[in-house]
C-alpha cells in the first residue's frame, strides 16, 4: 500500500486509544482487570468505527487495519457443486512492529 492510500484511511494512534481509555476510566477505581478490559474495549470500538476502513497504529507494537476483500463471483459450493456469488466484506489484519517481528523471526529452541 503506497503513501497516498494511507492518507485516505482514518488512522488512530496511541493518543486516540489513551483518550478512549480516559473517557471510560473517569471516576472509577482502577484495577488491572478494569484497565485491560477498557483497553480492549477501546480498541474494539475504534475498529468498529471503521467507515469503511481504519488503521490503529501502536508504535513499537504493530498496526491493526480493517481491509476490504474482493467479491468472488465464481465461488463453488463444495456440497452441491453449484457456483455462487460471495460478496466483498471487511477483514481485520495485524502487522507486527519491527521489534515484535524480529522476535518472531528468532529460531525456537525445542526442548
Amino acid at each position: 500500500m503506497n503513501r497516498k492510500n494511507l492518507n485516505k484511511v482514518k488512522t488512530y494512534t496511541r493518543k486516540d486509544i489513551e483518550s478512549k481509555l480516559d473517557d471510560k476510566l473517569i471516576g472509577k477505581k482502577l484495577t488491572q482487570k478494569l484497565i485491560v478490559d477498557s483497553f480492549i474495549d477501546s480498541i474494539r470500538e475504534l475498529l468498529m468505527e471503521a467507515d469503511p476502513l481504519v488503521r490503529i497504529e501502536i508504535r513499537e507494537f504493530g498496526v491493526f487495519e480493517i481491509k476490504k476483500t474482493k467479491p468472488k463471483p465464481k465461488a463453488r459450493n463444495m456440497k452441491t457443486g453449484e457456483f455462487i456469488f460471495v460478496p466483498g466484506r471487511r477483514k481485520i489484519h495485524f502487522k507486527p512492529g519491527k521489534g515484535l517481528k524480529d522476535f518472531l523471526k528468532k529460531e525456537v529452541n525445542s526442548q
